[in-house]
């Protein structure tokens, strides 16, 4: 069951908003590929504001995620796309409905 997650909210510069979300379009392939994020998923909540939610099953399993190559490509992009660095931040989950 996933247990934990991680809530990333991302302020991308107008100018470069389209890059940011074709960015994140492309990390799911990243995502698919770390066997220890249960789910991932990827929003855009208006022209600027994106956001990533994933799950995990232990500490361990997100601090490994946060080393990883998507945590590192938004933090090489903070400084040249984003207004600031993503504002990430772990949640526990209390309640999950999965298909």
């Amino acid at each position: 069951m996933n247990k934990i997650g991680l809530l990333a909210r991302i302020e991308a510069k107008p100018e470069h908003a389209d890059e940011i979300a074709r960015m994140l379009t492309e990390a799911v392939k990243l995502a698919e590929e770390e066997q220890r994020t249960l789910t991932w998923f990827a929003f855009r909540e208006d022209a600027t504001t994106f956001g990533v939610f994933d799950t995990f099953e232990n500490d361990e399993d997100r601090a490994e995620h946060l080393r990883g190559r998507i945590a590192a490509a938004l933090m090489g992009a903070a400084e040249t796309m984003l207004v600031s660095a993503p504002d990430i931040r772990p949640v526990d989950l209390l309640a999950v409905k999965l298909p």
